[in-house]
């Protein structure tokens, strides 16, 4: 899954540690872990709602009729 970018992360990882340090680095991670969550039920939310659209019956398309000028005889 991480494939090649394991260097990469463990590096991120490191930089966090010291600039957040040990005791709120918990902290940050639970938080980002709800944020992750909330969106993605967010998404989901939308993609049923998009599914139902999508499933209701099509409706007929209306037939336009074309706008006429009023002209002034003179």
């Amino acid at each position: 899954m991480l494939g090649g970018h394991l260097p990469e992360l463990l590096i991120v990882l490191t930089l966090a540690l010291i600039v957040f340090g040990p005791k709120r680095l918990p902290e940050i991670g639970s938080s980002l872990g709800k944020s992750i969550r909330d969106f993605r039920q967010g998404v989901s939310h939308l993609e049923g709602d998009q599914a139902n659209h999508d499933s209701s019956a099509p409706t007929e398309p209306r037939q336009i009729e074309p706008v006429v000028p009023e002209t002034k005889a003179g």
